[in-house]
């Protein structure tokens, strides 16, 4: 992956755009510390004509009109070749939330990309062998967000900016071979928090094709709205990328994570426990609302969120509530207008397929719903008042997934099954930032316990026991894993992402 040509090129790349990269993230220090002081987000006066405007993306190529259910999962070829084959629309190889970033994952899993547009992308283990089907899932690539670096790429001595290294490795080998086998360049943009951000985006795009000899227009992307501050500016996010747009996604987990992220001070914005935290409550159902009316008056797909559930083989009873209630979530996606929506399993693929053929017939999609009955104003997005409580049973959840979690991450794998859910970075944040919110709040559960630093630290002393007596296969680094969960739990200050100091230890 990393010839001489490949290197050079990222190397540019970096040293083209790794400097606005920088002012963006400073930006966004600046907006949180505008918010810290009291400021509330609201829609951007400034750009109203962009709102008002009338305008659509460009058209996105075949392979992207349909997308009704699309898989997600880390870049190993045993997850590929399984989500590739699973029946899915799409499916997306997570470079971010769902892979370790240890150099060797990142490496093979970019070979593995072109592998898979290439059609020989194979494995074979002492019990099987794994090989593409014939009809495949059309792929997609998220790259890692703005704020991570790539501390084995150095540029003038400096680390690259993943984001930059991800895109840039993945256009170089794996765009090019997508041209070649009959498909396209298409990318998941996460983390976004302004349309500043997307425009950066665009302009990396424009330059790229242009270095690489790709027609403008090719590459194809769609913005993941998993921050509060982005959910103002959608229109902005889609105009700025409207030669490469192909939609906009719900990122729910990490949405939720940006809420506790950015009014993390506030006592009025505490949420209760992530199960009660559903897409139904006020200001998640408003923003998913704003999402697909934004989309189609756009001409863009809107996507929904994650089913996040693992079939439990051993209780088959557990199983059948839960995929009663992936039905039920994917029907109200559905029958509120999204274009397709997400799933963690290929189990749930029929599931989801089911209630979108039930809406969508033989149309690839309902772009054509504009949904002008939809009003959302700045208080519907900021809105919490909804019932909900912190228990004692929530903060054990947290704090042992949490640590369970950056265990198997610390030690490579990026998509975990915990509890029949599949936990990535997005919920382990969710679990950290939460009891740093509880903590920080003082908050006190319904049984009356206080939710204290030596109350996590005692459930973290369970925790760790619990997996020295189950022989975690990695358990050597469950010390390493309790240190950063509770370093970004129970600091005073709030660090942005747990990734930032977990990556100092991954190798």
């Amino acid at each position: 992956m990393l010839t001489p040509d490949a290197v050079a090129f990222l190397i540019d790349l970096e040293t083209e755009f790794g400097w606005r990269r920088g002012q963006l993230l400073t930006q966004r220090e600046i907006r949180q510390h505008a918010i810290d002081g009291g400021e509330m987000p609201d829609f951007d006066p400034a750009t109203s004509h962009i709102r008002d405007g009338d305008w659509k993306v460009a058209p996105v190529p075949d392979d992207l009109e349909d997308r009704r259910v699309e898989i997600t999962g880390p870049v190993d070829a045993k997850m590929m070749i399984n989500a590739l084959n699973s029946g899915a629309k799409v499916f997306m190889a997570d470079f971010e939330d769902a892979t370790s970033p240890q150099w060797k994952n990142l490496l093979e899993g970019h070979l593995n990309i072109v592998e898979a547009y290439g059609r020989t992308l194979e494995l074979k283990t002492e019990k099987k062998h794994y090989a593409l089907n014939a009809e495949v899932a059309t792929l997609m690539v998220r790259p890692r967000g703005w704020h991570l670096t790539e501390k084995h790429f150095l540029v003038d001595e400096r680390p690259m900016s993943a984001s930059l290294f991800d895109f840039g490795l993945y256009m170089f080998h794996g765009g090019r071979a997508a041209i070649r086998n009959g498909t396209g360049p298409y990318l998941y943009l996460p983390k976004l928090e302004s349309h500043r951000e997307a425009r950066l985006w665009n302009d990396v795009f424009v330059w790229t094709q242009t270095k690489l000899d790709i027609s403008q227009g090719t590459i194809k992307a769609t913005v993941l709205i998993e921050n509060v501050l982005a959910a103002f500016e959608m229109d902005e996010i889609l105009y700025e990328l409207r030669e490469h747009a192909a939609g906009l996604n719900a990122g729910r987990w990490d949405y939720i994570f940006s809420m506790i992220t950015k009014f993390r001070n506030r006592s009025d914005f505490v949420l209760p426990d992530r199960a009660q935290v559903t897409m139904t409550v006020p200001f998640m159902h408003a923003y998913t609302e704003l999402m697909i009316k934004t989309c189609h008056r756009r001409g863009a797909h809107a996507i929904g969120g994650m089913a996040a559930f693992i079939p439990n083989r051993r209780d088959p009873e557990v199983t059948k509530q839960a995929m009663a209630a992936v039905s039920a979530d994917k029907a109200r996606e559905a029958g509120a207008g999204c274009d397709g929506t997400w799933v963690a399993h290929p189990d749930l693929v029929p599931i989801a397929m089911r209630e979108f053929d039930l809406v969508l017939g033989s149309n690839p999609n309902q772009i054509d719903r504009l949904r002008q009955d939809v009003e959302v104003d700045a208080g519907g997005l900021l809105d919490l008042d909804f019932p909900g409580d912190v228990t004692i049973d929530g903060v054990r959840t947290n704090v042992s997934v949490g640590i369970r979690y950056l265990t198997s991450w610390l030690s490579g794998t990026g998509a975990v099954a915990i509890n029949n859910l599949m936990e990535d970075v997005a919920t382990a944040e969710i679990s950290r930032s939460q009891i740093w919110q509880w903590v920080h709040h003082g908050m006190v559960t319904t049984d009356g316990t206080p939710v204290t630093e030596e109350l996590v630290r005692s459930i973290g002393d369970d925790v760790v026991r619990q997996i020295e007596e189950e022989e975690h296969p990695h358990q050597s680094q469950h010390e390493s894993a309790r240190k950063i969960f509770e370093e970004v739990a129970l600091d005073e200050s709030f660090v942005d992402f747990l990734t930032l100091p977990a990556y100092e230890l991954i190798n």
